[in-house]
């Protein structure tokens, strides 16, 4: 329910209303949204506690098998990949890095840009469009990261273009990671499918 007073509800705007003036199906909807919240809460810090004790027990593992070998992992573990002796369930640890771009990220497409200016009526309009896409950003300001690195996969021996990808190598530079735990089973037909712990996937 309410945290307000016993005698008054506020309302979206933020005005004191009155119990007495407030529907019985608005009071129950309440109720119900409320109970629904506070359960959720509840799942979300059982579903954290399972990810670190998961993690957790994980790396342990890891610990305990390099130790067979006489070697210590130390620091922060990377990914993982645990199959049941049955090879029905898997588990995966898995971390993603962000990546982002400095400075010469501009250099880069400068020297692109003299590559694509000397190449017209040359270039096929293909990989024109590739790479004038790789350096659009979103609506947030951001460059795709994966259109960027995606030009370091052409084939191009231009000198300026080794160059180019050169500076967008020297550009990067890692600014966060994200860990996920990932737990998959076999189907019927022997592919793994994820065990779902998102509501919207169940």
């Amino acid at each position: 329910m309410q945290e307000q007073s016993d005698n008054y509800w506020k309302d979206p705007r933020g005005r004191l209303v009155p119990i007495s003036m407030i529907s019985e199906i608005d009071q129950q909807r309440d109720q119900l949204v409320r109970e629904l919240a506070t359960a959720a809460k509840n799942l979300r810090e059982s579903m954290q506690a399972f990810k670190i004790q998961a993690m957790g027990d994980v790396q342990a593992f890891c610990d305990l098998s390099a130790e067979k070998y006489k070697v210590a992992y130390g620091g922060q573990k990377g990914n993982v990949q645990l199959v049941s002796f049955d090879g029905a369930i898997k588990v995966q640890i898995a971390i993603s890095e962000h990546l982002s771009f400095d400075e010469r990220l501009q250099a880069a497409k400068r020297l692109i840009d003299e590559c694509l200016t000397d190449w017209t009526g040359e270039s096929r309009d293909e990989i024109k469009t590739i790479v004038l896409d790789a350096f659009q950003v979103d609506k947030e300001g951001r460059i795709n990261t994966g259109r960027i690195l995606g030009l370091r996969r052409l084939n191009i021996s231009d000198d300026r273009w080794l160059r180019a990808m050169q500076a967008i190598a020297d550009s990067m530079q890692v600014i966060g990671s994200k860990t996920y735990l990932r737990i998959y089973e076999r189907d019927m037909l022997g592919k793994y499918q994820p065990i779902a712990l998102d509501l919207a996937a169940l």
